[in-house]
């Protein structure tokens, strides 16, 4: 697919925001995701010249981190008028966009591997606590309302309410791995990568299974809700039936004869076109359990580099692809509209 940086995607959004981070060069081959990213970094690029810029480059400070070399990316946030909710491993950040001035600072012990944050309905702050398997509910200046352990258990059986967990490098394996929240009708849901699916909180017998592979987002629209597989399939529910109502395999389009990456980060512009992020598949993730890996690797296949891709899931094609880590982007986690006409 060629980077076509020429052409219009859509008269819809001129501009996008993409967040991410930057890989540092390594001495040694050994890559752990805790201290390969050196930046956590905002991108925006403007879909009509092509030209692309960074707007936030940024490093988690030593007091909330588990040391000098762990990683600063930006994870999945959320984007609400001028605010854009973002995170790290171990912080939240509110910006005041378009100047991206942070106007909201949140860092408190129990944050480790932070995936997702989003504000509630009540005005709270919601967040995927990935590394201790919860999902925390804060106020808006930061103070804890209620923790949830994902799997129906007390939250700190296995963890310690007393200990710094931003001081941890990992507490990997995760049992369940959650890594993005969203809202239906007041209640609070999750997306379980481990458990191939999205429960509900408050009542966890509502839950939508995706069986296909393990999850992430879980974008919210007028009528469905968006999921990706991490091996490169979208996943539209109807979001009254919760039921599975479309899935398009991403690698039946373009995925011939290469690896895409690590899908996640979804912008769906209208029923048809969405925006996708792929992340470069790391060697050593050859060698984890990742199965949907192992089951692509064969005799001359390729490995994508990090990129979004504009697909039309209705005729089954991609639209335009743009390569991030020439523009110094080499993991992806989310994109958000910047400029967009009236009602869109």
């Amino acid at each position: 697919m060629i980077d076509d940086s020429s052409n219009k995607a859509t008269p819809r959004c001129s501009n996008l925001y993409v967040l991410g981070g930057r890989q540092r060069r390594l001495l040694l081959k050994k890559e752990e995701e805790w201290n390969l990213y050196e930046a956590a970094i905002i991108l925006e690029i403007d879909l009509e010249s092509g030209s692309v810029k960074t707007l936030v480059e940024y490093k988690t400070p030593l007091e909330a981190s588990a040391g000098e070399n762990s990683s600063s990316v930006f994870k999945s946030g959320t984007l609400i008028g001028d605010r854009l909710y973002a995170c790290t491993s171990t912080e939240l950040l509110v910006f005041q966009l378009p100047q991206f001035q942070v106007v909201k600072y949140i860092s408190i012990p129990c944050f480790n591997d932070v995936h997702h944050v989003a504000p509630g309905s009540d005005g709270s702050l919601l967040v995927a606590n990935t590394g201790l398997d919860m999902v925390v509910k804060l106020t808006a200046e930061g103070d804890v309302l209620r923790y949830w352990n994902v799997l129906g258990e007390d939250p700190w059986s296995l963890f310690s309410s007393e200990r710094d967990y931003r001081k941890v490098d990992s507490t990997k394996p995760h049992r369940s791995h959650p890594n993005f929240v969203f809202e239906l009708e007041g209640e609070i849901w999750v997306t379980r990568f481990r458990q191939r699916d999205a429960i509900c909180l408050s009542d966890p017998h509502k839950r939508i299974e995706i069986a296909i592979e393990s999850p992430h987002d879980g974008l919210v629209t007028e009528d469905r809700i968006y999921f990706t597989t991490v091996d490169g399939r979208v996943v539209i529910v109807d979001r009254n039936s919760l039921r599975i109502e479309m899935v398009v395999d991403l690698k039946e389009i373009d995925g011939q004869g290469c690896i895409l990456g690590w899908c996640r980060g979804i912008l769906p512009l209208d029923d048809r076109c969405c925006w996708i992020g792929f992340t470069r598949v790391r060697k050593t993730q050859l060698h984890e359990n990742v199965l949907w890996v192992k089951k692509l690797l064969h005799d001359g296949v390729t490995e994508r580099p990090t990129h979004i891709t504009l697909y039309d899931l209705v005729d089954r094609k991609s639209l335009r692809e743009i390569n991030l880590e020439t523009h110094g982007m080499n993991v992806v986690f989310s994109m958000f509209p910047a400029n967009c006409s009236p009602g869109n």
